[in-house]
Formats: C-alpha cells, sequence, structure tokens
C-alpha cells in the first residue's frame, strides 16, 4: 500500500472519513514523530507505515486520500524513553488512537505490551524492542453514518426520577424470555422481558455499569477471572464489544432507541479518574505511548511515578487542556452519537482536581459542563469521593450534579438493625439530607439514595449475612467493603428457618419503603426488586458468573409486587419527592412543609438515643412547582421496636380521613381505611404509610 499524505487538519481529532479520504489526528505535546500504521483487514499485518505530515501546536495530522472506513490501523510514537522524567515513548508498541469509535481485535495478555523489559532487573527503566501490534486490537476509520445524531428523549425531572442500576450482562443473561442470541448483550438489554419489567415496575431511568471499552487486569486473568464490571476504561469513544449481539454496535444505538421509546432515560457509569494502563509496571496500551507526561498525573517529585488518586494505579490528569478536550468530546459523542441521557461518574473528585492537585468546586471541569451547550441540559451524578487527600467530597460539587450519598445507605442499614442514635440520622435522610446538600441553590434531589448499588451487598444479602463471603475472588475475602452495616436476622447465609425468613422479608420491605418514600432521588439495585443474591460476595466485580448476574428463576414476585406498589405510590405523591428541601417552615394553604410526631402526636424525644421510631407528617405546602397535588398530604408511621398499640392519627379537617396504604409486616393490625381514634396497633419493627382521603357518604 502506496500512500502521499497531506497535511490535512487539527479541526477534528481521531481518524474522520472526508468523502475523498480520511483525516488522521491526534494529540502529544512531547513526541518527535507520529507514525500512522495501516494494517489488512483481519489485523494480523502490518501494510505500512507513514509519518504525519503537520503539527499544529500539539496536534499531530494528516489527510490519507482515498482511505475508507473499514480500513484498520494504529499509532507508533517516537520520542524520548526517559521514565524517570516522565517520558515513555515507545515506537515498538502499536498504540490504540484515543477517539476511534471501534477496533478489531482483542487485548492478548503478553509480555509485549510492557514498555520494557518483563523480568529485567532494572523493571520498568529497561527498554523493550518487542513489537506489540500482534497483540493488541486495531482502531478502526469508522463510517460517518454510523453515528449519526440520536434524538434525545423527553427526559424526566429530577423530582420523578427513579433509577435502577443494572449490568448489561448480568440483567440478561439469566432471564428465561430474552432470546438466547442476545443473552448478556445490548440488544438482550432492549427485549421485550427487559423493558416490560422495568416498565411494570415504574423506573424512569437505566444506569448502566461501563459500556466503555475496558481491559482486563493480569492478576484477574492470571486466576481465570475477568474485570466483569468493567471500571479498567481504555476507550473513551468506544463501546465495549464484550456486550455486542448480532447487530455489533448498531445494537447499543437501537437500544437506546428503544428505551427512549419506553420512556425510560439511559444513564452510563463512565471511569475517567483513571485508565487501564495502571501504574509504571503496566502496559503501554495507548495514553501512555502518546504522551505520558501529558495524559497522567505524575508524582512532583519523582516523575517516574504516577499521582494514584484512583487506588487504580494511575490518575488521568484533567488539569490537561488537551486532556480535558477529550473528556469533553467523549462525554458530546455519548449523548449526541449514542443517545444517552446522563452519566453518573466513578470517583468524580478526582475529575475536579486542580493543577494543584487539590478539589474545587469551580476548577475547569465544572465551569467546562456548565457551559456546554450539550452536556449542561443532560443529568449527571457524582460519586463524590476518591482516595486522594481531602478526597470525600459528599455535599461538595455544584448544583449541576446529584450525588450518590453513602451516608444515606450507611444510615438506612443502621437504623433498621436496631442502631442508637440512628433515628435521629434517619430523620435527615427522609428529609433528602438536608444538613449535606441544601447549599447554593441545590434541590433535593440532590441526594441519590441508595441502600445498595453494585458495589456491595445486594438487599437480600444485607439482610443474610454479618460477614462478607468472598472466596471466589481469591483474595481470602479481604477484599471488599469491612463496615456493611448488615444484619443476618439470626443466621449466616441461606437457611430454612421460617421465623428467620419472614424477619428478613420485613427486613427488605422496611428498606425499600423507606428508599422509595425519602424526599431525594432513589436508586434501586437492578435485581433487589426480586431478591438477588450474590450468596454473601460484596466485592463482584471479577465475578462474570451466576453470582454476578441475576438469577431470575428464583424471583420473589411478592417483592417484586411490593416493589411496583411502592414507586406508584411515589409517582402518585408530590409530597414524598419534593424538589425543594423541607425544614418545618409554613408555606402556601398555612400549612408547615413538614411535622414530626412520635405515637401519641406528642413532640418526638430526638435527645433519646434508643429513639427507635416516630411519624413524619408531609404537605406540599412549600412545593410551587406541581400544578396539581398542592394539597397531597402522607404520613409516614416508622417503628423498628416491638409492636405499639396506641397509635394516635393527627386531626385531619372535617371531611377527609385517613387511610393506611402500605403496611410493611403485610399484618391485618391496620383497615384499609381508619378514623381518627386512638389504640392503632403498629406491627412490630415496619412501617405504615398514610393518605388523606374523603371521608365515605353514609
Amino acid at each position: 500500500m502506496k500512500l502521499k499524505l497531506l497535511a490535512g487538519h487539527a479541526q477534528k481529532m481521531g481518524a474522520t472519513f472526508e468523502g475523498e479520504g480520511t483525516n488522521f489526528a491526534v494529540f502529544s505535546a512531547h513526541a518527535s514523530k507520529v507514525e500512522l500504521c495501516l494494517f489488512s483487514s483481519d489485523g494480523s499485518e502490518e501494510l505500512a507505515r507513514y509519518a504525519l505530515p503537520a503539527r499544529t501546536g500539539d496536534i499531530w495530522h494528516g489527510f490519507a486520500p482515498n482511505l475508507r472506513p473499514g480500513t484498520l490501523y494504529g499509532y507508533r510514537v517516537h520520542g524520548p524513553y526517559e521514565p524517570e522524567q516522565g517520558h515513555r515513548f515507545n515506537p515498538h508498541k502499536l498504540l490504540l488512537d484515543p477517539y476511534t469509535r471501534e477496533f478489531q481485535g482483542e487485548w492478548q495478555q503478553d509480555p509485549a505490551l510492557l514498555g520494557y523489559i518483563a523480568g529485567d532487573s532494572r523493571e520498568d527503566l529497561s527498554f523493550s524492542t518487542v513489537d506489540s501490534a500482534p497483540y493488541v486490537p486495531k482502531s478502526i476509520v469508522s463510517e460517518p453514518a454510523l453515528f449519526d445524531f440520536i434524538e434525545p428523549a423527553e427526559g424526566h425531572d429530577w423530582a420523578d426520577t427513579v433509577i435502577y442500576e443494572a449490568h448489561a450482562k448480568g440483567l440478561t443473561q439469566l432471564h428465561p424470555d430474552v432470546p438466547d442470541a442476545v443473552k448478556g448483550t445490548y440488544e438482550g438489554l432492549a427485549s421485550d422481558a427487559i423493558i416490560d419489567h422495568l416498565l411494570k415496575l415504574g423506573v424512569t431511568s437505566i444506569e448502566l455499569l461501563p459500556v466503555q471499552a475496558f481491559v482486563d487486569e493480569p492478576f484477574l486473568l492470571d486466576k481465570g477471572l475477568n474485570n466483569y464490571w468493567g471500571y479498567n476504561s481504555i476507550g473513551f469513544f468506544a463501546a465495549d464489544p464484550h456486550y455486542f449481539g448480532p447487530k455489533g454496535i448498531h445494537g447499543f444505538r437501537n437500544m437506546v432507541r428503544r428505551f427512549h421509546h419506553a420512556g425510560i432515560e439511559v444513564i452510563l457509569d463512565v471511569v475517567y479518574n483513571h485508565t487501564s494502563e495502571g501504574n509504571q509496571l503496566g502496559p503501554t496500551l495507548c495514553f501512555r505511548g502518546l504522551d505520558n507526561a501529558s495524559y497522567y498525573r505524575l508524582s512532583p517529585n519523582q516523575s517516574r511515578y504516577f499521582e494514584n488518586f484512583s487506588g487504580c494505579g494511575n490518575t488521568l490528569d484533567l488539569s490537561n487542556p488537551h486532556v480535558m478536550h477529550m473528556v469533553m468530546d467523549s462525554l458530546r459523542f455519548w449523548v449526541e452519537s449514542m443517545g444517552v441521557d446522563g452519566f453518573r461518574f466513578d470517583l468524580a473528585t478526582t475529575l475536579a482536581r486542580g493543577v494543584d492537585g487539590n478539589f474545587g468546586s469551580d476548577y475547569t471541569w465544572f465551569s467546562a459542563l456548565q457551559q456546554d451547550p450539550v452536556l449542561s441540559k443532560v443529568k449527571l451524578i457524582a460519586e463524590p469521593w476518591d482516595i486522594g487527600p481531602g478526597g470525600y467530597r459528599l455535599g461538595g460539587f455544584s448544583s449541576r450534579f446529584a450525588e450518590w450519598n453513602d451516608r444515606y445507605r450507611d444510615t438506612v442499614r443502621k437504623f433498621w438493625r436496631g442502631e442508637h442514635h440512628s433515628a435521629q440520622d434517619l430523620s435527615r435522610s427522609l428529609l433528602g439530607s438536608a444538613d449535606i446538600f441544601d447549599n447554593s441553590g441545590r434541590g433535593a434531589w440532590s441526594s441519590v439514595n441508595f441502600i445498595t448499588s453494585h458495589d456491595g451487598y445486594t438487599l437480600r444479602d444485607t439482610v443474610s449475612y454479618n460477614e462478607r463471603h468472598n472466596e471466589a475472588n481469591q483474595e481470602g475475602s479481604r477484599d471488599g467493603h469491612s463496615a456493611n452495616y448488615s444484619d443476618n436476622c439470626g443466621v449466616e447465609g441461606e437457611t430454612n428457618n421460617s421465623e428467620v425468613l419472614s424477619k428478613r422479608a420485613q427486613r427488605q420491605r422496611n428498606m425499600l419503603a423507606t428508599l422509595l418514600l425519602s424526599q431525594g432521588t432513589p436508586m434501586l439495585l437492578g435485581g433487589d426488586e426480586i431478591g438477588n443474591t450474590q450468596q454473601g460476595n460484596n466485592n463482584a466485580y471479577c465475578q462474570d458468573n451466576p453470582i454476578g448476574w441475576i438469577n431470575w428463576d428464583e424471583a420473589d414476585d411478592e417483592l417484586l409486587d411490593f416493589a411496583r406498589k411502592l414507586v406508584s405510590f411515589r409517582k402518585n405523591h408530590p409530597a414524598v419527592r419534593q424538589s425543594v428541601f423541607l425544614h418545618g417552615d409554613t408555606g402556601i394553604n398555612d400549612l408547615p412543609d413538614v411535622e414530626w410526631f412520635d405515637f401519641s402526636v406528642a413532640q418526638v424525644n430526638w435527645d433519646d438515643p434508643s429513639l427507635s421510631g416516630f411519624c413524619l407528617l408531609l404537605h406540599c405546602s412549600a412545593e410551587r412547582q406541581f400544578a396539581t397535588g398542592a394539597d397531597d398530604t402522607v404520613l409516614l408511621v416508622v417503628n423498628r421496636g416491638e409492636a405499639v398499640s396506641e397509635l394516635v392519627l393527627p386531626t385531619l379537617p372535617k371531611g377527609e380521613q385517613w387511610t393506611c396504604v402500605i403496611d410493611t409486616s403485610f399484618g391485618e393490625s391496620v383497615a384499609d381505611s381508619v378514623d381518627q381514634k386512638s389504640g392503632l396497633l403498629i406491627p412490630e419493627a415496619s412501617m405504615l404509610v398514610f393518605e388523606k382521603s374523603p371521608t365515605p357518604i353514609s
């Protein structure tokens, strides 16, 4: 193959087919030469190398006449190999284009991927001359029409949002009604069976664990495992082919369209805090070989080493404008060309660290998102921590963000397992954690409330295990959270004891009711609604097997019906999903927005460390955005302790009465409709929910 590369342009990064040929553009501030390498259609033979002929600033570029979509390529980059100065250029290593939308082939575990000589006593100070091309996938020049614009979903207001967190494969692999040909794929996600389940459950948004291209860590492959969750990104523009079905990339785009047609938003969990190239002993796959000192944060005192705010060996440096540009381009690509409706940012604190390494809510990343005409319109969710200095920033993100609230998770678990002082914390959590988030004009939706997520126990395991059982991870069960605040209800793990099973079932209902009746944005872990178990594994990141997949054949249909009822109640009652924080202030209708009582309508003794119950009365008196429902009133009765036989309901105006619509005990202690009298029974360890309704005319 003989080509004469023209200068081309630096206006668009990556490989762009422009009708009469393809323009290539790639960033490197410290390279001395960038070579474009072209490959045979099967990727096995390197056909030619061409030095990119032009450089504009730090963008190397060239135009290849007549080069068509489908061409396989990669880069070899020349420059200093001086690890102690932060430079790791090695032209013997074929590099993935960081902007590639598609690639062909798989990463193969081989020492050739290392920029240094494996086993050399000098470690990464040595220099490898082994060609890595046979062991790495090749970038593909994409057909532009393949990634044309996808219309966004109509979207849901934050106050109406109910998130369902799921894994593309885990949700579908064992579902009996997903066709075998698309189990574990993007197409399987879009199957009638999955969409029907989500619609009946009532969720508004599905949040998918990482689907951007990732690489399995060698230490997992050595143990016969793999990175199931996918938090090890390498291609920020490419959908990971692990989940391709018969239609390939079209399957992802069709999935998004089908979700949109069903009224469901698609949110992606994205990992821009680090890459799969690891620390100084990791492989050279892409960014390290393109310009290690620009893409990564290096130790201020020893440039050979990486700052490791992520805990994964390296930290992507968004304080570099070119790296920030890449991340912003990636986000816009997923919105405009793949149709997604929002993002959950893994270890988001890392992304908001400035040049000095410190977190700041006024740093470049926030400003870039705020002004961007595309990204300013989508949902943004932060995981508000990393392992760097001052890394726990819950409540510290800008008003554009919702944040995962792990304090909510721990509080709910502590309360229902019986810890002292937890009722006081629960009272704050039920109102959207205003003590954390009510600042800078933020809404109550800012708190993403969850009791379980992919990272930790499932709901069923939270009530079934006191100790983590991660033996399958082959790390001696030392991995995963040690502070789970779980309670096995008397027996560790699986049991046939009917009393224990009954207690566990009610505890799950209590937790689900707490979650879906709290102010804020609720997030359900996929499978919790049917009682899915991971057999006590609270770190199933490497369990691409029945431990990590949802077992639909053993679905708890009773629990599913209860979850559907809760989601429906939330949808129909504005009082439990208000967008403003409630502080007991008197608003419209001359009613306080929230009132607290004990079970006799007296003042709650918040000073009691063993407090185990209270009543919460919610009005919509502070909420002015609802055209209807402004008079909605809901009473929550929370009782962690023994049964109470003297519940007194607050007085309602003449012509109205209380109706008990949810009872987590499934008991017969409360009639469907009750008048304003004393002596009502609150079952043991339960929640009751009342709505007001007209008194029947006799």
